[in-house]
């Protein structure tokens, strides 16, 4: 085989970028058409294939390299100068970071992600991008000069859909009244201009229109949501100006969002100047970008750990019969490597759990599930790393640790938002409506996780977090599963003492009456959650949410309190 090209390998690299790039913006562009012909189902298949997308590209680019040449046998000049050609072909490139990201996962690929070198790979970027540069490719301007509804109406006019509003009167009114309602004379007088994203973000079944009333002084946020309504003509749900508001709705436990941008830079330093306690990477994640987004986190990651000096540790909480836990005090993630052996009750293999973990990846999260990202040969610097945890991780993931003289290199690891376990929350909140609001919480993040077609499985309250915004979140996946594989049962009414001991169970058989036994520990937490959410005890309620899905339903969750929808708000009926 002759001696290959490097710039011919890199001009194969880009190509493969631009190539699914392409299909990744086909499917996003799309997202209009999927929601003006409420096409839900469509809607998830597409969710489904662009997290796929990636790895499909990534593989294609690959195969074509090693009939280029063979890979291991270049030297490290070669992949240099591979590197340097690459970079070239990026000049004035208009998505240039994701570009970067590419070509490291084509070098991790080929290499088994052994060598992160930055003289063969982006680990830091190539440059900074400076924001504002294409600012007015990706936002609408208006006049807020004039009267609030001239403006508003000047909105919905610039984003029109192919189907009709409901009642487009009603809904000017409303958005008008919460304005009126929320700001004073002297804050919506001073409001001289509206900047609007152009792109509209579409999930699930909504299309949110994001953007900023800029004034004299702080510029307020806003996200628009639009929704069909049950004759399948467009409403406006609701205004949301609360900056947690938008940050809930672009949090980590969502699906991405479908967001068609030429930009996606500009778009993140604009969503970024909005919400400016998000990370770059998480808002790179929330557009649908992982694969960027886990390469910012990695930077940012390398970052952090030149200005901290604290050790990693295993995570607080109750250790976990699949995977061991640990984090660094000061960074906001945790780090979660699958044991080597797991306890007689999991009748479960490794392979499952990844399986597990890559069905929620590919599920509508539905503000309940977090995301979590999947990484090989993750490096830790060894002296970072405390002695009682490197002996725990050697004694119970040894199969997955590398010892260098310098470096504990961990093969698989998946890596999740930190949260407070949700039973040492309850086990030190002071507050009794705090404690109840959480048992309030818990249970319709049950009812929601049910809604998106998925049974939770081990509902041990120990595998719940909660956020910062009061939010219950499921973390452990190791026993979800689909609805349509569990038997729901009732337990058999009996005065045999013994009835239960000589009944018959099958792997898949669940019987929700016991729910109340395990979900959270403490009488009076049982008694509220029994209180609060009868229904997670009962078998036939189950079971109808098995004939909904079966029959092709598919919820709506909302990101947002039903209170804020202006139909409550508001009252009236949908028209």
């Amino acid at each position: 085989m002759p001696s290959p090209s490097a710039s011919k390998i890199a001009y194969q690299i880009l190509k493969g970028f631009e190539k699914s790039f392409r299909w990744y913006s086909r499917i996003t562009s799309a997202a209009r058409e999927r929601f003006e012909q409420a096409d839900w189902r469509a809607v998830q298949t597409a969710a489904r294939e662009r997290i796929a997308i990636y790895d499909q590209s990534l593989a294609e680019v690959v195969a074509e390299i090693y009939q280029s040449c063979h890979p291991h046998k270049q030297d490290q000049d070669f992949w240099r100068s591979l590197k340097q050609h690459y970079l070239k072909q990026l000049d004035h490139h208009g998505q240039f970071e994701l570009a970067e990201t590419f070509f490291n996962s084509v070098i991790g690929r080929l290499f088994r992600h052994q060598k992160i070198d930055d003289d063969m790979m982006f680990v830091l970027p190539s440059r900074c991008y400076l924001p504002g540069q294409v600012r007015t490719s990706v936002i609408n301007s208006f006049d807020a000069r004039g009267r609030i509804r001239d403006t508003l109406e000047a909105i919905l006019e610039r984003y029109s859909f192919r189907i009709p509003y409901a009642n487009l009167e009603r809904d000017l009114q409303h958005l008008e009244r919460y304005l009126r309602d929320s700001f004073s004379r002297e804050q919506l007088a001073s409001i001289n201009k509206v900047e609007i994203l152009q792109s509209v973000f579409y999930r699930n079944k909504a299309a949110y229109l994001i953007g900023r009333m800029c004034t004299e002084g702080n510029p307020i946020p806003f996200v628009m949501a639009l929704m069909h309504n049950k004759q399948g003509q467009l409403v406006v749900d609701t205004l949301l100006t609360e900056r947690r508001d938008l940050s809930v709705l672009f949090g980590f436990a969502r699906s991405y969002f479908m967001v068609d941008t030429q930009h996606p830079a500009e778009v993140v330093a604009f969503l970024q100047e909005l919400l400016p306690n998000k990370k770059h990477f998480e808002l790179y994640i929330s557009l649908g970008y992982y694969k960027h987004g886990k390469t910012v986190f990695y930077r940012n990651f390398l970052q952090h750990l030149q200005h901290s000096d604290d050790l990693f540790e295993a995570a607080p909480g109750i250790k976990g019969l699949v995977m061991a836990v640990f984090h660094l005090p000061s960074y906001g993630v945790v780090f979660k490597v699958i044991k080597d052996e797991f306890a007689e009750s999991k009748k479960i293999t490794r392979q499952h759990v990844k399986d597990c973990y890559r069905l929620v990846k590919m599920s509508d999260r539905v503000g309940r599930m977090a995301d979590t990202h999947e990484y090989v040969n993750f490096r830790l610097p060894r002296t970072r790393v405390s002695p009682a945890l490197l002996d725990e991780l050697l004694d119970v993931a040894n199969s997955s640790i590398e010892l260098t003289d310098t470096e504990v290199i961990i093969k698989h690891l998946y890596i999740e938002r930190k949260m407070t376990p949700l039973n040492i929350y309850l086990d030190t909140e002071t507050d009794p409506q705090k404690v109840a609001d959480a048992i309030e919480d818990l249970g319709q993040c049950i009812k929601q996780i049910a809604a998106a077609n998925i049974f939770p499985g081990d509902m041990l309250h120990k595998n719940f977090g909660i956020t910062r915004h009061g939010r219950v979140i499921f973390y452990d996946y190791d026993e979800v599963c689909y609805m349509h594989q569990r038997i729901f049962r009732a337990l058999p009414k009996s005065d045999d003492p013994y009835a239960l001991d000589t009944l018959s169970v099958a792997p898949d058989d669940v019987f929700p009456e016991q729910f109340e036994h395990f979900i959270v520990g403490k009488r009076h937490l049982k008694a509220l959650l029994k209180q609060k959410h009868p229904e997670l005890m009962d078998p036939a309620w189950w079971r109808t949410i098995q004939h909904e899905m079966a029959g092709g339903l598919i919820k709506d969750v909302l990101p947002y309190p039903q209170q804020q929808r202006f139909k409550s708000r508001y009252g009236g009926k949908e028209s």
